[in-house]
């Protein structure tokens, strides 16, 4: 199975609610899927995970830093991919706090604007309480152990 690297990021507001994008496929191998997961993508070829993870933060969220903090946890897991092609996912996550909640589709790609349908900061409480599918399905674990959620909140 290929493996697809990928850089995901935590982001943080300054309430302490995290960013999360709502993707619906409504075609491919994907359609009728729907779920809320954290920006981020793909690791380009000799690009490092921590690289992937400045660019895609700019190209999803409009959000510019110039370094990223070491990863704050790894998970590998089977996953299709919208060409209908099962690969093994192997995506490093990364804190960062943004400044504010003003986000920018300025260099979304054509299948982005396809897929992500809206955005939410989502807090703990909202975290556990929703009914709707979140990936990874650990993220407020991984939140709590970063020390970006309160685990009481």
């Amino acid at each position: 199975m290929r493996e697809r690297k990928a850089s995901r990021l935590l982001v943080i507001n300054p309430s302490r609610k995290v960013l999360l994008f709502r993707f619906v496929h409504n075609d491919g191998a994907l359609a009728g899927k729907n779920y809320w997961a954290t920006p981020g993508g793909g690791v380009e070829e000799g690009e490092t995970f921590e690289a992937a993870a400045i660019r895609e933060l700019r190209e999803e969220t409009g959000i510019q830093i110039q370094t990223m903090g070491d990863s704050v946890g790894e998970l590998r897991f089977p996953m299709m991919v919208p060409s209908g092609e099962t690969v093994l996912a192997v995506e490093q996550y990364f804190v960062v706090h943004a400044q504010s909640e003003v986000l920018s589709k300025a260099e979304w790609t054509a299948e982005e604007t396809q897929v992500m349908a809206d955005h939410h900061w989502w807090s703990a409480h909202q975290l556990r309480s929703t009914q709707d599918i979140v990936f990874p399905d650990s993220l407020l674990d991984m939140l709590v152990q970063a020390a970006v959620f309160d685990p009481s909140a």
